[in-house]
Parts: C-alpha cells; sequence; structure tokens
C-alpha cells in the first residue's frame, strides 16, 4: 500500500480532530493510537493519522517518538509527511516543535519545511508570522495561559528559532496571495540562505489550498489541522 499521505499528530485530540478534516475534505483516513505494529492490515486508505502523546514530554523523547511514527508510515510509502501540532502552537521554547520538525525534515533529506498553526475556520489566523485568536494576538489572548505551555510570544517566527537548530523564516500573506509556485519560490530562496523552517501566514480558508499544494512539493510540513485540510484538497485536486 502507498499513503498519499502521513501523519504523527502530537496528541490524541487533535489527532481526531485531523482524521475528521482529512476525511471530510475527502481522503479515507484511520488513526491509529500510538505506532501500529509492522503487521497491521491497514484497509484502503488515503491518509493515516499516528497518534502520539509527545507535546509536552521532554524533546528527546519526543523526537524519538515521532521518528518512530514516521518509519513506520514512511515504510507503507507515505508520500508526505505531516507533523500535527495544535493551532496555539503552545511549547515551551525548548520544544517539542521545532525539535520535531528539524528531526523529520533532516530524515527526509529536506532543507526547508513550511510551518503553520493557521486554520482560520477555528479563529487561528497567522499575520507577518503573528498568530492570532480570534481578533487579538495569541499573547494578549486566554490562551497565553496554556496550564503547561503558556504562550506569551505571539510572533512564532520568534518561538521557533528559540526552539530549532537552523534559521527561520517567514513566508508573508503577500506571497501566499501569489499562488503556490511564489511559496515554492519563497521556501527555495529562504533555504538558500541557511533557514529550515518558515512559518506561512494564512488568514482566509484558499491561503490553505495554497499552502498545502506547496507543501506537497516536499516530504515534510508542520501545522494544525488547517495545513491538513490545504493538503487534502490538493491531494484530491491533483486526483
Amino acid at each position: 500500500m502507498t499513503l498519499a499521505l502521513g501523519c504523527v499528530a502530537d496528541d490524541y485530540t487533535g489527532a481526531s480532530d485531523l482524521a475528521n478534516t482529512l476525511t471530510k475534505a475527502g481522503l479515507r483516513t484511520v488513526q491509529t493510537i500510538g505506532v501500529p505494529a509492522d503487521d497491521l492490515a491497514l484497509p484502503e486508505v488515503d491518509a493515516v493519522v499516528v497518534s502520539l502523546k509527545s507535546r509536552s514530554i521532554p524533546a528527546d523523547e519526543a523526537v524519538a517518538r515521532s521518528r518512530e511514527a514516521a518509519a513506520w508510515l514512511n515504510a507503507r510509502g507515505a508520500g508526505h509527511l505531516l507533523f500535527k501540532v495544535c493551532s496555539t502552537f503552545d511549547s515551551t521554547d525548548e520544544g517539542n516543535i521545532g525539535p520535531v520538525t528539524d528531526a523529520l525534515r533532516e530524515d527526509a533529506g529536506e532543507a526547508i519545511a513550511l510551518v503553520t498553526p493557521a486554520f482560520p475556520e477555528t479563529a487561528r489566523t497567522v499575520y507577518l508570522g503573528h498568530l492570532f485568536v480570534g481578533m487579538v494576538p495569541l499573547a494578549e489572548s486566554p490562551l497565553k495561559d496554556h496550564p503547561l505551555n503558556p504562550m506569551r510570544d505571539s510572533n512564532l517566527v520568534r518561538v521557533l528559532a528559540r526552539q530549532s537548530r537552523a534559521g527561520v523564516g517567514l513566508v508573508d500573506l503577500a506571497t501566499v496571495a501569489q499562488g503556490a509556485e511564489a511559496v515554492g519560490a519563497r521556501l527555495d530562496a529562504l533555504a538558500r540562505e541557511g533557514k529550515g523552517a518558515a512559518i506561512a501566514d494564512a488568514v482566509l480558508d484558499r491561503d490553505l489550498a495554497v499552502l498545502g499544494a506547496a507543501a506537497l512539493t516536499r516530504k515534510v510540513s508542520t501545522g494544525a489541522s488547517g495545513l491538513g485540510l490545504g493538503l487534502a484538497r490538493a491531494l484530491v485536486a491533483a486526483g
């Protein structure tokens, strides 16, 4: 079996949300709890979401578990790997979004990964690299006081850079508005500058389709269910 999309989710609830999003967008999707056994017989599906509980554990453990999940998905021919994170991007300065993204990107042999937690349908948008919850920046919203990972900085380029070994750049909304090819060109330019990840703006539903199409030209991306929706729509459109 060859999967169109393999997903590694950093918690069970978010994994369920992603699986539901992919299914509604037209992908036949299976969700697992933990990394399945090698002999698991899958039905004919387009996507598999492997649910982990790795968001708030030590970074090295999160990397190890995510790599195990990615290896299982890659062994089934996953055409693209999405590291699914929360739409509030909640994480400490040590990770785990940056370390896992770095590891999965490097394992895939990619120079740069597109990253966005945007999901306008749930009032999560990113503009000039800043995450908004409804009409206010993340750091001014009630979510700033997350019980495990308080988020006091809305600038995701800065947040991710504190966690990542490589530099972090920005794909701004003006570039996204020009389409997937422009996004791809911007990613290439950032990679030449030594950036390993790029936060991508998205404020409207149509922005997700652009980002999904751009992300599919590479092997790995990181995002919330909104990016999953963009990936699913791009895959369905491609037939």
